[in-house]
């Protein structure tokens, strides 16, 4: 059953001959080739102009190849290029794209048509000077009747073209054979003195292969386009270039360079017959001008269809079973005629040019981006292909781009550019799935594995945040707070619980995920979310937290709500509660525990972020450092940027200045601006003291079996001594704020390798040793056994010597043995990331929901 949104199937009629073949061998066999490659040829000589053939069609091919893979790979509807970029880079660079494809092709037909005017009015010398305009308006309204009828009988008019075209061919090859010079044709190899710069008269001749993707825009038209585009394109192409390769080398085998430099009917005096020449520019004038008037409506129908901008949904609708856009057809006509009204389209036609290659460049690049995404759903049926060859399309896009006209490059990628960012800043969700998530997975997966190839370090720790929260009005707090302890480095997971099991329990699941995104989403959409059915609440916590995260991405911070409703203060309430808390602090993860209300949090609000400031109870311990380094990263958040931070220290015995100096020392070390205050003799009115008008206070706690303490030994429930928010904390691990880059794991890998290092040039010494004593050793025994020696002293202490060495030697080799075994269990550990769990003891196997102080969502 189709959807209701979904978009109406097209009814294709076209085969590979009349849908992509015959527009698209029409476009390319078009004006250029019958009055400006002999002009090519005469100013740059033959063997140049068989390098500018090569080098512009070396693009044609390149980007066939592309449109072969991705026309392959998924059904291609109306749309041409547009719908295949589109479905691949986004609706941003698609609609971008489209629109100015649409603008491109329509102002095409005016630029054909003037073409046909212009030779047309050449028969009537004499005539008013507006006559080329003039035939070259009734030629768009002769065009825009074909095409309003619709493509079929379209091509069956682009029959009776390439009929005129096949004449022309065949008259200048028969002509050209006749005239064939094999002294002038060796004589035209070399380039002329006078010759024109290349760059300039590649951008002559390049205009002669931008229509082999014609074919495409006439996807929606075809019965069968997977099967039809590559093929059609393939043979257009292939076609075009043995036909461009040897009307060069006829030009050049038959006239001289200046002659063809200065005459543009050189091809009409070598035909056989000079008449179907003249047909010949006609009926490639018209074919051309013929492909883009069936090729831009079409684009724009693909836009309006996609809803991309708003003023085009009109155009969406199309006439009879083929679903013949007409309205388009119409505006075509419309931009067709006024471009001829404006009769000088030089500054226009180079931006088209532009566009054009544009539209090649991206098409490559969509085509590179969707192979690199490595995506199991590519999977075109189009084998020969490799994605560096999209690329390598793509960048001869650009420096084509930029060799031709650097200034209409940049202004064209402008173009491009702005209607990209406007359609990122005012778009609705795009309506279909393209290739970005896929390249991002990708990307996900090359870096997750190149970070788990790295040893941990201090230094590249960040928040992995577990939120638990079931309760709805406390849940946003919970969330904005995580965000905050983020500090644009971590990532944050609201997870909750649903206590059941069994298809019920499933059901109520999916139902609890779907509505918890919402509610995240209507809060942030930078938080991920998760709910987890299981009738053993601690036991699916104890499990999620060893197995969160995917490679080095692990939870390392549990975030929960502080027990503050009347409810949540009984007795049994409070032991599950610290029953969690525990099963975190045993798996690694530090433990964060966030007390704020709404009155408090609407005070919060109420201050403005450079006048807010963060307390934190400095003890000295991890769970010190710990506070600090949120802290700070609670300031990288825009809501608290310019807040002050300040370090209230109690685990010193005095006031003095060396005190003062000591913890100054410690807190520069870490690279945090704060101000410090030493607290003498601190204790519950301390805190009130100090921090009662802070807006945010970070106080350590401990958690035991008997419940949640504080710094000062108490049971944290009594503390109501802040008026602001406050956070409870506990560090899991070792806190480093002031690591090396030379310290932790890296560094006691590279001492091991320095050590063993060492040791290898140590052996080697002793070996040398051992084996120069030997040799000489040897040599003395062959003397004696000769007769030419006796045994002497100084042999003997040589044997010494020798046998020292090779002990040496074995003892370095088996010293060099353990210092290998240290690199390789330093290896292991950092590749294996191996973590000791605290030991602590059995607990009572009741329970309840971690969430909010252990309230399970039950029905």
């Amino acid at each position: 059953m189709q959807p209701k949104n979904a978009l109406p199937e097209q009814v294709g009629v076209l085969g590979t001959f009349a849908g992509v073949f015959t527009p698209s061998i029409l476009t390319i066999l078009g004006i250029i080739l019958f009055l400006r490659l002999g002009y090519v040829v005469g100013s740059t000589g033959l063997m140049y102009g068989l390098l500018i053939i090569g080098l512009a069609n070396s693009i044609s091919v390149l980007t066939a190849f592309s449109l072969a893979a991705i026309a392959t790979n998924f059904k291609v509807k109306g749309g041409g290029d547009y719908y295949l970029i589109s479905r691949t880079l986004g609706l941003e660079f698609g609609g971008a794209l489209g629109f100015v494809l649409f603008l491109a092709q329509s102002v095409s037909i005016a630029f054909y048509c003037i073409g046909f005017g212009e030779v047309v009015a050449g028969y009537f010398p004499g005539g008013p000077s507006s006559l080329p305009q003039m035939i070259s308006a009734l030629a768009v309204a002769l065009l825009f009747l074909l095409a309003w009828v619709g493509a079929d009988l379209a091509t069956k008019f682009q029959y009776l073209v390439m009929a005129f075209l096949v004449l022309a061919l065949t008259s200048f090859y028969i002509g050209g054979v006749a005239n064939w010079d094999s002294g002038l044709l060796a004589k035209n190899l070399a380039r002329p003195q006078n010759a024109a710069p290349f760059w300039v008269l590649f951008a002559i001749f390049f205009p002669a292969v931008t229509g082999f993707t014609q074919g495409v825009s006439m996807s929606g038209d075809l019965k069968y386009p997977e099967k039809s585009l590559p093929l059609g394109t393939f043979v257009a192409v292939g076609l075009s270039i043995v036909v461009y390769v040897t009307i060069a080398i006829l030009f050049a085998a038959s006239r001289p360079l200046t002659i063809l430099q200065n005459d543009y009917g050189a091809m009409a005096d070598i035909a056989y017959m000079g008449i179907f020449i003249d047909a010949g520019v006609i009926a490639a004038t018209l074919s051309s001008a013929m492909a883009s008037f069936l090729g831009a409506p079409r684009i724009l129908q693909s836009l309006a269809k996609d809803k991309i901008f708003l003023f085009l949904n009109p155009f969406a609708k199309g006439s009879a079973e083929t679903d013949n856009p007409q309205r388009g057809v119409a505006l075509s006509a419309a931009i067709a005629f006024a471009t001829i009204a404006l009769g000088e389209l030089d500054l226009i036609a180079r931006l088209v040019s532009m566009f054009f290659l544009i539209s090649y460049g991206l098409l490559n690049y969509a085509t590179y981006y969707e192979a690199g995404a490595s995506s199991p759903s590519f999977r075109p049926r189009f084998k020969w292909y490799h994605k560096n060859i999209s690329l390598a399309g793509a960048a001869a896009c650009l420096g084509v781009m930029l060799a031709i006209d650097w200034e209409y490059g940049i202004a064209a990628i402008a173009i491009l550019f702005a209607i990209y960012q406007y359609l990122r800043r005012t778009t609705r969700p795009a309506r279909w799935a393209d290739s970005q998530r896929s390249h991002n997975l990708q990307k996900v997966r090359s870096l997750l594995l190149e970070a788990g190839s790295d040893p941990d370090h201090p230094r590249d720790w960040r928040p992995y945040i577990l939120a638990f929260s079931a309760t709805r009005e406390r849940r946003g707090r919970l969330l904005e707070f995580a965000s905050w302890l983020e500090g644009k480095s971590g990532l944050t997971t609201v997870v909750q619980f649903i206590e059941g099991e069994g298809a019920q329990s499933r059901k109520r699941r999916l139902e609890a995920a779907a509505e918890l995104k919402r509610e995240v989403e209507s809060h942030r959409l930078d938080i991920f979310s998760r709910v987890i059915a299981s009738p053993d609440a601690l036991l699916s916590l104890d499990v999620l937290i060893q197995s969160f995260g995917l490679g080095p991405i692990k939870a390392n911070t549990i975030l929960l709500n502080w027990l503050e409703d009347k409810d949540d203060t009984s007795v049994a309430r409070t032991r599950n509660y610290v029953k969690y808390l525990r099963s975190g602090y045993r798996a690694g993860c530090h433990l964060v525990i966030f007390k704020g209300d709404q009155r408090s949090w609407d005070e919060v609000e109420l201050v403005e972020p450079e006048k807010r400031r963060i307390d934190v109870w400095w003890r000295g311990d991890a769970t010190s450092r710990l506070m600090l380094l949120l802290a700070y990263l609670t300031t990288r958040d825009k809501r608290w940027d310019g807040a002050t931070i300040r370090v209230l220290a109690t685990n010193y015995s005095d006031l003095s200045e060396k005190s003062l100096a000591d913890l100054q020392q410690t807190i520069g070390e870490t690279r945090i601006n704060a101000e410090m205050i030493l607290v003498e003799n601190a204790n519950h009115h301390s805190i009130s003291k100090y921090s009662a008008d802070a807006e945010l206070t970070f106080m350590g706690v401990t958690i035991r079996s008997e419940g949640v303490f504080d710094i000062f030994g108490d049971n944290v429930q009594i503390i109501e001594h802040t008026n602001g928010l406050l956070a409870l904390v506990q560090a899991g691990q070792e806190v480093d704020l002031g690591a090396e880059p030379e310290e932790g794991e890296a560094g006691d890998l590279a001492e091991a390798q320095d050590n063993l290092d060492r040791l290898k040039q140590r052996l080697k010494k002793a070996e040398k040793a051992a084996a120069d004593a030997a040799a000489k050793a040897r040599t003395e025994m062959d003397k004696i056994e000769l007769g030419g020696s006796t045994l002497d002293q100084d042999l003997v202490d040589q044997l010494r010597l020798a046998l020292q060495a090779r002990e040496k030697s074995e003892l370095a080799d088996k010293r060099m043995a353990r210092e290998q075994a240290k690199v390789d269990l330093a290896i292991k550990e950092a590749e294996g990331g191996t973590s000791e769990l605290k030991d602590d003891e059995a607990e009572n196997t009741e329970h309840d929901n971690p969430e909010d102080g252990g309230g399970v969502d039950r029905q």
